[in-house]
């Protein structure tokens, strides 16, 4: 403690002893005087004492001051120009006026005054102009922490480069798991004998164990369809840029051996432990295969997922026997519930429709009443068309009901089939789905990230034309106390015919089978093809569409509406359809408005074109040679840029992978 305050402790005590002293002087003068005298000698040696103990006290302690001053002083300059923090001061012309010798030392200059900041750290410039506090930036191959003080135009640098490289290797080495499977194994080798069936099992481990081997992945195969890969970070995102090449190498292998087998990869990443981890790569790998297959899901625990591959059209690889098993679920579920209700997507069409009215059928053949909720004043007109046939049933017509009717019959005992969609989003009303438990999927797109959560049941199924075939063979499981009805088997052609563009597209020998059953059940192709026709005005609006067509490269071609005129989402599609019926080319897109707040891109493609990935990087979705999506809040032309962009993009990485 500075001796000026232990003099202030020790001054005050003795002034008080020195008034008592005087008083008791006082009081023995009147006795004894001499006593007194020098009693006063004593208090005035000690008072000179105090007084120069005081001084010399006070003397000290302004040393003491001047000296930390001085040495406050010569730190503070010792700091500002020598400590390991950059400091530079601008003027508002983006001119450095000062720095400190460190900052100059890190651009190996004697100083950097005069110097602009464009030249020096441009990166620097748009943060300051958008006052940004804190941010990280790179200079001179080091990476610094840059504070910036806008009031007084002073930055902070504060070399971070180590702690950086720290975080760095610490998100490379993050561990990602990783399920290999074997798309259609089962079916390929089926029949086998076991010689080939080992040749192909030797092929196919080779081929992993060489790509393993090169990017350092511990593998392991646990059955004769799955294999597990352990790696990190790092290596996952060499994977990535190099588009995950072994999908193409195991098609194109095996294709060469006459055994077509691809890959289906789900990984898990930036998991926080290694049961998060499997978790993630499990669902990964069931998105990716409820996507087609042979291709690439990568999850992370934010909910993000990443695709990679999905490049051919999926193959037919579902079975009767699934079928007959979903069949027999759904028949279980429909049991335990006292009412079932079936929705599809907004705006449906003839598909969606179709399978609502195959499903309801199913509930009927076991004896639960049965609802198809739908909005009336969101349908085409060839859903009118059918709607206006239905009521020529009444039984059936009654069935239709509004989406606030089926909030108010449903209980806890309902079951909610969704049809033709698997995203909340796109449902005709959300708010059943929250209000509803027991919820089943049926639906032969491919797999989106936006996903129905908890459903009982899912029957997904992309290798199929459409959902009204996938309920088609539903209805061959199911009891036949109720013969379907013409007009409920001609809905249901009816929506394969559409979906297939009269079985000329994503077709395969199931398809052919589910409308040989309804063919049989007496479904009418006359009264489908009355469904599926249209109005001259119609016909007018979609030739204003083809009209406006221009073609980017490779045979892409775009038409697009303007502005002011809004189209309904199936006549979009329909100008889609026809512009690929036009020579040279190879897909179609097609942009319009679907309403004030929102623009519609429909896209087709005749299998050469991935059309699915390009809308998927626009936030839509659907398959290869079939996709759409919507863009909130913009232009015609905003839609062309970014649709243009996407469609770049695609190409190029398909070329370099």
């Amino acid at each position: 403690m500075p001796s000026y305050y232990k003099n202030r402790m020790v001054r005050y005590p003795l002034y008080g002893l020195l008034a008592v002293s005087l008083a008791l002087l006082g009081l023995i003068a009147f006795y004894h005087w001499w006593i007194t005298v020098i009693g006063l000698l004593l208090i005035g040696t000690l008072f000179y004492l105090a007084l120069f103990l005081e001084q010399r006290s006070n003397k000290a302690t302004l040393e003491y001051i001047s000296t930390l001053s001085h040495r406050i002083k010569r730190v503070g300059e010792e700091a500002l120009l020598e400590m390991p923090i950059g400091i530079m001061l601008i003027n508002d012309d983006y001119f450095i006026e000062w720095t400190n010798h460190y900052m100059a030392s890190c651009f190996n200059e004697d100083t950097l005054v005069g110097e602009s900041l464009y030249d020096v750290a441009e990166d620097l410039v748009p943060l300051i102009k958008q006052e940004v506090d804190t941010e990280l930036i790179s200079l001179n191959g080091r990476k610094y922490r840059v504070t910036l003080k806008h009031k007084e135009r002073l930055l902070y640098f504060l070399d971070v480069t180590e702690m950086a490289e720290v975080v760095k290797l610490y998100n490379e080495e993050r561990t990602v798991i990783a399920i290999i499977f074997l798309d259609n194994y089962d079916e390929v080798t089926q029949g086998m004998d076991d010689q080939t069936r080992s040749s192909l099992n030797s092929l196919v481990t080779s081929i992993l164990n060489k790509w393993a081997t090169e990017y350092g992945i511990f593998l392991k195969r646990v059955s004769a369809e799955r294999f597990i890969g352990v790696f990190n970070e790092k290596i996952l995102n060499e994977l990535e840029e190099n588009k995950f090449s072994i999908l193409d190498e195991v098609r194109e292998t095996t294709t060469k051996q006459n055994i077509p087998l691809t890959l289906s990869i789900g990984i898990g990443a930036d998991g926080p432990t290694l049961p998060d981890l499997g978790t993630l790569s499990q669902s990964s790998l069931d998105i990716a295969l409820g996507r087609g297959g042979d291709q690439v899901a990568i999850k992370q625990m934010n909910g993000k997922v990443k695709f990679y591959g999905g490049k051919t059209n999926p193959m037919e690889k579902r079975t009767r026997v699934r079928a007959r098993v979903i069949s027999h679920a759904l028949k279980e579920l429909m049991i335990e519930s006292d009412k079932v209700f079936v929705m599809g997507h907004k705006f449906p069409d003839m598909d969606a429709v179709g399978s609502a009215i195959g499903v309801r059928k199913v509930a009927e053949m076991n004896q639960i009443e049965g609802y198809i909720v739908i909005n009336f004043s969101e349908i085409d007109t060839g859903v009118k068309r059918l709607i206006d046939e239905v009521k020529q049933y009444p039984d059936l017509y009654s069935r239709f009901i509004s989406p606030e009717d089926a909030m108010e019959m449903a209980t806890e005992e309902s079951l909610l089939v969704i049809v033709d969609t698997h995203k909340p989003s796109f449902v005709i009303e959300e708010k059943l789905i929250k209000r509803m438990d027991n919820i089943v999927v049926i639906d032969h797109h491919r797999r989106g990230e936006d996903f129905i959560k908890n459903p009982l049941l899912v029957y997904m199924e992309p290798y199929a034309s459409s959902t009204a075939e996938l309920v088609t063979e539903l209805l061959e499981y199911q009891p036949k106390n109720e013969k379907i009805n013409m007009l409920e088997a001609t809905a249901l052609l009816a929506g394969i015919i559409v979906d297939t563009k009269s079985f000329t597209l994503r077709t395969g020998s199931r398809t052919f089978d589910a409308a040989s059953y309804l063919r049989a059940q007496g479904a009418d192709t006359i009264l489908v093809q009355k469904f599926l026709k249209e109005d001259l005005e119609t016909y007018i609006k979609r030739s204003k569409l083809i009209e406006s067509v221009k073609f980017s490269r490779d045979g892409i071609a775009i038409g697009k509406g303007t502005d002011e005129e809004i189209y309904n989402s199936v006549l979009i599609a329909q100008a889609a359809d026809t512009l690929l019926t036009m020579d040279g080319v190879q897909a179609s897109f097609v942009i319009s408005k679907r309403s004030e707040e929102e623009i519609g891109i429909s896209a087709r493609s005749l299998g050469k074109v991935n059309v699915q990935i390009i809308m998927e990087s626009l936030g839509g979705g659907g398959h290869l040679s079939n996709a759409a999506t919507q863009l909130q809040n913009t232009t015609i032309a905003e839609a062309e840029k970014a649709l243009l962009k996407a469609i770049d993009d695609y190409l190029e990485g398909r070329q370099q992978s």
